[in-house]
């Protein structure tokens, strides 16, 4: 039987089956065939033999390879079924041999002039050691991935040349990076089973990194310390959903902690020769609903003490169009990114958080907003909720998958209006309970002075000065409900909230103010 020029693996198991005769496998003959015009594939017959002969001849050599080698791995379809129907023996705790694999073989057609079950024989018989089983997996998994990056490339050349009016050149590009990264994730072994030792090592070098750092948090600081407090900082694989009703400061929050992370962000050269991050974190910002013109002059007003609408408008003095300069210069190099695509789906999000992964070293993910985002066109026919609900599991499994945090905005329903008391409640987050299901925190924000600047008495009565009384206690204050937190305590924190220039920081308190004199 012909292969391709790949070698044979290292420490090959002596006595192999002979390669059979050009007309055994219908797949070599096509490949030999095929041979003179085009490249045959990649592709390891003698690998998948020597494989399948040492599973037959001891059963634990399956065990080597069952986490990461699939039946659809092999080249040869009758190497994919007789290894799917001994994993299945095996699971079952029943003896895989050439006798027991018999009888599910006895109608095959015949490989060169063996039957099936003599062929069998020949594999096991063949095979001496299992030393090398998991080798042989992985050469052969190996080949599968690159046939499938091939079959992905001509599919990718097709597409192109013949695209129907329905499929741009743009959704064309979104497919392929979604199938390449599906490939990219079957390709990946996986770790299996780790000790609770090496967990518990994990688990003690971050509470080092978080000793050492300032402020003592595990995750990533907000830049609002008490805040940070309540949370221990954006834990890594978290999902954190921010929600509140509209011009509470949902946005604006979200843009001060993506603005105090970007501007901590600070690495050093690390063991291993690359860099270490020591403190912040590259921010990718999806601004599904407003442009990132917009947002930046958001950060810009925050940081310059200039209100956006005098930026917007023009009307500016000197002094506060240099204080402008001074900022936008210092905000240049923020590792801070914005994409401002709308109506995007979370596999588009996922894609682009990967490739901003890998090129810039991706720490936390901002969105703004969930509502915003869509699903699967399967998913989209079933009802806004369960949209919601594949929404949601797919941010979660990004967040697990790339190690970040991610911070994701959500409107509340209008039944918070309907009540006296307006602070939001869990059972108010819009369209599906999975967002509270799957967020590992929630978060509301509130702002009491919104409502009661709407409810102004008439001036000159006694209600009014009971009005006053009530908002003046409330002024540029903001509430942030911690409603649920996995591995924290739930409550209210008190911001200051500067609305001229959308600013959020720490409300000032006694033990925070200069000592005096008097």
């Amino acid at each position: 039987m012909s292969t391709t020029s790949h070698k044979k693996p290292t420490g090959q198991v002596a006595g192999a089956p002979e390669p059979l005769g050009p007309h055994a496998l219908a797949s070599e003959t096509l490949a030999e065939e095929e041979g003179a015009a085009f490249r045959t594939v990649p592709h390891n017959i003698e690998a998948e033999q020597a494989l399948l002969g040492a599973i037959l001849q001891n059963n634990e050599a399956q065990d080597r390879v069952a986490g990461f080698l699939a039946p659809e791995h092999f080249f040869e379809p009758l190497h994919g079924r007789i290894y799917e129907v001994a994993s299945k023996l095996i699971e079952k705790g029943k003896q895989a041999t050439p006798i027991t694999l018999k009888t599910f073989f006895e109608n095959e057609e015949p490989v060169g002039e063996l039957t099936v079950p003599q062929y069998l024989g020949r594999l096991a018989a063949n095979a001496t050691t299992i030393i090398n089983a998991r080798d042989y997996g992985k050469t052969i998994h190996d080949l599968a991935v690159r046939r499938n990056l091939i079959r992905l490339g001509e599919d990718m050349v097709n597409a192109a040349y013949d695209a129907p009016v329905d499929f741009p050149p743009e959704e064309q590009i979104e497919a392929a990076e979604q199938r390449l990264y599906q490939l990219a994730e079957l390709g990946k072994y996986g770790q299996g089973f780790e000790t609770f030792g090496q967990a518990l090592t994990e688990a003690i070098e971050m509470a080092g990194n978080a000793y050492e750092r300032d402020g003592g948090l595990s995750g990533l600081a907000t830049g609002l310390r008490d805040l940070d407090a309540k949370l221990g900082g954006l834990q890594p694989s978290d999902l954190v959903i921010l929600a509140g009703r509209p011009s509470m400061g949902k946005t604006a929050l979200a843009t001060n902690i993506a603005f105090n992370v970007a501007r901590a962000y600070r690495t050093e050269p690390g063991p291993d020769g690359g860099e270490r991050v020591v403190d912040g974190a590259v921010v990718g910002f999806f601004s599904l609903e407003m442009s990132s013109e917009q947002l930046a002059t958001r950060i810009l007003s925050e940081q310059a003490a200039v209100p956006s609408e005098k930026i917007r408008r023009g009307m500016i003095r000197e002094e506060e169009f240099r204080r402008l300069r001074e900022a936008a210069l210092a905000l240049e190099q923020l590792p801070l990114f914005i994409d401002q695509t709308g109506g995007i789906s979370v596999a588009q999000l996922a894609a682009r958080a990967r490739r901003l992964k890998r090129q810039h070293g991706l720490g936390l993910i901002v969105i703004d907003y969930l509502q915003l985002l869509t699903g699967s066109r399967a998913r989209a026919t079933d009802g806004r909720v369960q949209e919601i609900t594949e929404i949601t599991t797919g941010l979660k499994a990004l967040a697990k998958e790339l190690q970040v945090p991610i911070l994701a905005l959500s409107q509340l329903s209008r039944q918070v209006e309907q009540r006296d008391d307006k602070r939001p409640q869990l059972a108010d987050l819009r369209e599906s309970g999975s967002i509270e299901q799957d967020a590992d925190v929630v978060m509301f924000i509130f702002r009491e002075e919104y409502y009661l600047e709407r409810a102004e008495p008439r001036p000159g009565t006694p209600e009014h000065e009971e009005w006053q009384a009530k908002i003046g206690a409330v002024h540029q204050e903001a509430e942030v409900i911690i409603a649920k937190q996995r591995h924290g305590p739930t409550g209210t924190v008190k911001l200051h909230f500067d609305g001229a220039i959308t600013r959020f920081s720490d409300l000032a308190r006694d033990d925070r103010l200069p000592e005096r004199f008097d």
